[in-house]
């Protein structure tokens, strides 16, 4: 009992390990996070979050101009990308800059074992928002007529 009662107060702060020189704590980021994400990014999740059934069509709403929210409403009304397994992702996103404003983005977007192509086009308004103006999805197709695919791949 003499020995606990006479142990010399510790000196090192009680914040970091005896060994750690620097003054970060752990888990916080060394960059700071000025970048923005990018509008081909945003807009890929939130389209996917609205194909697959997680998020309601008008959530869009305000980030589609034209004909484009019609087109969604159509497209989302048979949730194309809903599965039971795991959730769809967006595998691979790449653009087109056709002019300045406008972007022409496709995604490929994994169901599973199945990828799928989305493409639509980002337009910036005056007020330099990014809106939707197109949007499609590959739809997978079907077997051929006659049930059986015909060529090389067939048993001869």
């Amino acid at each position: 009992m003499n020995k606990v009662m006479s142990r010399k107060p510790q000196t090192r702060p009680h914040h970091r390990p005896p060994t750690r020189h620097d003054t970060r704590r752990p888990g916080t980021p060394t960059r700071s996070r000025t970048t923005a994400a990018r509008p081909t990014d945003l807009f890929a999740d939130r389209l996917l979050a609205v194909l697959s059934g997680q998020r309601p069509v008008h959530w869009m709403l305000r980030h589609t101009a034209g004909p484009a929210y019609d087109d969604l409403v159509r497209l989302a009304e048979r949730t194309p990308l809903r599965t039971h397994g795991p959730r769809p992702t967006v595998h691979d996103l790449g653009w087109f800059v056709p002019r300045t404003g406008a972007l022409e983005v496709f995604a490929r977007i994994a169901t599973g074992h199945h990828l799928r192509a989305l493409a639509f086009r980002l337009e910036q308004s005056e007020d330099l928002r990014w809106r939707c103006t197109a949007v499609e999805l590959a739809t997978p197709a079907g077997p051929p007529p006659g049930g059986a695919l015909k060529g090389a791949w067939s048993a001869q």
